[in-house]
């Protein structure tokens, strides 16, 4: 009788006898095998990282490093031809994206280790949330996302504080004010109906003196893309890497400068911009920092 088991599913079964029998060498060989065969790749990383075994990426990096199993930001690396490493891709990315946060801040002199509190809004699975608690410590992050799965996990993994947001953005109810709200690729993805209203609302959770940082695809993202802006200088396409939020509400967007910047007058104001950065995160998406009186 011949099995029908895939190599990865072999390996995997096989780290976890080794494991049972106290044998964390020998699991450690197997698993770190079968983490390079994508159908078992999570469920192997997993194995590693609870049982501390050689080739954790928490041992090597420092960093709380469990995935969520309903992570759509791991998955896009796992199923992208480009990504030959997801684990290390995705890990890497949070912290391109902590050094590129933290060079903004330098910009407008408000360093990211003398932040006090800090809110990461629309924060999925922890890509990023990981390497921000490394950098501050639990105390001072706070998350907050639409998928109930993603705010439960980072609190259960990583001891933040998190809230539940809401489709609708007159629905969120901020537990508090902070002096840092950062939004990455979320106005990226919002549909016209909702794009003004998010910056609306956000001002909100911002405590006065405070910063909004987010960020949004621009031109040349849209040029990348083929994409060509109305008039106004909007697109959207509802399509994006989420499995967990309507396409309708949580697609794919692009902006031009002077509409953000447009909006960015009206809302909050003329004098609220401090700082922007075309094409700053991932040398894809433009960055916008806005102070609160």
């Amino acid at each position: 009788m011949t099995s029908h088991h895939s190599q990865g599913v072999q390996l995997l079964e096989e780290g976890r006898q080794l494991l049972a029998r106290g044998d964390r060498a020998g699991a450690a060989q197997v698993l770190t095998r079968a983490r390079a065969e994508r159908d078992v790749l999570l469920q192997a990383h997993a194995l590693i990282e609870e049982n501390g075994l050689v080739g954790s990426f928490t041992n090597m990096t420092g960093l709380d490093c469990r995935i969520s199993p309903s992570d759509d930001i791991f998955h896009f690396f796992a199923g992208h031809p480009s990504s030959l490493n997801p684990l290390r891709d995705y890990f890497a990315d949070g912290w391109r994206t902590l050094a590129e946060l933290m060079l903004l801040l330098e910009a407008v002199d408000r360093p990211l280790l003398r932040t006090p509190r800090v809110l990461e809004f629309a924060s999925g699975h922890g890509r990023f949330t990981r390497h921000l608690v490394k950098a501050l410590g639990a105390r001072r992050v706070t998350v907050s996302d639409v998928v109930p799965s993603a705010v439960e996990f980072s609190r259960a993994t990583f001891g933040v504080e998190g809230f539940l947001s809401a489709s609708r953005p007159e629905d969120v109810r901020w537990p508090g004010q902070y002096d840092l709200v950062f939004v990455l690729s979320l106005f990226s993805h919002l549909p016209r109906s909702t794009w003004s209203r998010w910056l609306r609302v956000l001002q909100d959770a911002v405590a006065p003196g405070g910063l909004l940082v987010f960020s949004t695809h621009g031109v040349k993202a849209a040029d990348f893309d083929s994409v060509a802006l109305d008039g106004e200088g909007f697109f959207f396409a509802p399509s994006s890497e989420s499995n967990a939020i309507d396409a309708n509400e949580y697609g794919t967007a692009f902006t031009s400068e002077a509409f953000v910047l447009k909006e960015i007058a009206e809302i909050w104001g003329p004098d609220a911009l401090a700082h922007h950065a075309l094409v700053h995160f991932w040398n894809h998406q433009d960055a916008y920092v806005l102070r609160k009186p």
